[in-house]
This record gives structure tokens, C-alpha cells and sequence, in this order.
């Protein structure tokens, strides 16, 4: 496959990359979780709010400290913090390494460094950051099979962390591209993502997204 970026409307055609070599089996058992930093989360709450398997995504920030998790302090990009979102997922439905091929072929370009399309800062950038060791291992041997393939144009600046902490964003971010299609942003950066992922990965594709829906100070959604 030709070399090329993967950052859909704003700098090339998306394309399906190849799935991990190494990849846990799908094997009935509890929700697991991933999370993921791939520009702004919007956009990545979006995709995979469209994948089957996947029961819930929220928006939030990953990397740094609780007390500076805001979206106005982190957005000074000093924080450490990359916006982020936190997938849960039926690991007999989907598995881990489906999601991250997802996340490299369609959800946002990893070769960008502390940026994504018109987005700059280390807020921004691409990021995994694993919950145990098989996770690690996974998103390792990724990367390095991606390499080695030579299918991106660019070195991959996707980073690979531990997960320290998750902290959830403000309502106002949940469920934003659902609440707000016609919004230009979501309009020319973010729907073609999801477009991109209908089209290259149908049997991925969920037509009606899951909602995070409202949650109140007690923690009751509706």
C-alpha cells in the first residue's frame, strides 16, 4: 500500500492499515477499557460512540494531575494532560487491537507531533495509554509492525504511557459532534471521520451512536 496520511477531509484519504500481528483473542468476560489521545476529542468520542462492541466513550483528559484536569487550564497546554477519551468495550465483541487499528486508520493521523490538522499544542497529541502489561505489549508490537510496514509517510510520534489517571471533561464536551452537526469545526474536521469509518470498517460500523447522555451531581444519567 502506497504511503500516505490517514487524517481523512483535512490532509489526505483515510485507508485501512493492516490489523495487529499480536492481539488478544475475543473471549467472553467483563467491560475493559482504552484509552486514547488523538487530537481533539470530539471527534474521537464520535467515531467510536459508531463502533460495535463498545458500550461507552467519554471525553476527558489523561497525563496529567486531577487538580489541573479543566479545559481551560489544560487547553494552556502546561499541564501535561492530552485530551483523551475513555473507551469502554465488550472484549468478546471487539478486542483491543481492533480499536487501535481504528484509531490509527481512520480516527486521526499519528505522524503529527503535539498536533492535529489546525489543532497545535501537546494537548493534542497522540497518545495511548495502557492499563496493564497486555495492553502495552499490544500497542508496542503495533506500532513497531506499523513501522517496519513503512505504511505512513512519516515517522509514527504516537506516544505509549501508563494510565495514572482519567478525569472526565465537562458536560458541555460530552456527546459535542451529536449535539452540534452542523457546527463548521465538526462539519469539516470530524464527520468524515465518521464517514471514513462506515465506509472502510462496515462491519465495525454502528449506524446509531451510543449517547453519554446527561449526568447530574449525584451521578444519575438520563
Amino acid at each position: 500500500m502506497a504511503s500516505q496520511s490517514s487524517f481523512g477531509a483535512v490532509e489526505g484519504a483515510a485507508f485501512v492499515i493492516v490489523p495487529p500481528a499480536l492481539d488478544n483473542p475475543k473471549t467472553a468476560g467483563s467491560p475493559q477499557t482504552a484509552v486514547l489521545s488523538g487530537g481533539c476529542f470530539w471527534g474521537v468520542q464520535a467515531v467510536f460512540e459508531h463502533v460495535r462492541g463498545v458500550r461507552q466513550v467519554l471525553s476527558g483528559y489523561a497525563g496529567g494531575e486531577r487538580s489541573t484536569a479543566d479545559y481551560e487550564t489544560v487547553s494552556s497546554g502546561k499541564t501535561n494532560h492530552a485530551e483523551s477519551v475513555k473507551i469502554t468495550f465488550d472484549p468478546a465483541e471487539v478486542s483491543y487491537g481492533e480499536l487501535l487499528q481504528i484509531f490509527f486508520s481512520v480516527v486521526h493521523d499519528p505522524t503529527q507531533l503535539n498536533r492535529q490538522g489546525p489543532d497545535a499544542g501537546t494537548q493534542y497529541r497522540s497518545e495511548i495509554f495502557y492499563a496493564d502489561e497486555s495492553q502495552e505489549k499490544i500497542a508496542e508490537a503495533y506500532i513497531a509492525q506499523l513501522e517496519k510496514a513503512k505504511l505512513f509517510s512519516r515517522a509514527i510520534e504516537t506516544r505509549i504511557d501508563p494510565l495514572k489517571g482519567f478525569y472526565r471533561a465537562e458536560q458541555y464536551h460530552q456527546d459535542f459532534l451529536l449535539r452540534n452537526p452542523t457546527n463548521p469545526y465538526i462539519v469539516y474536521i470530524d464527520l468524515p471521520k465518521i464517514e471514513n469509518l462506515r465506509r472502510l470498517f462496515p462491519n465495525y460500523y454502528r449506524g446509531q451512536p451510543l449517547t453519554v447522555g446527561y449526568i447530574d451531581s449525584r451521578g444519575r444519567q438520563y
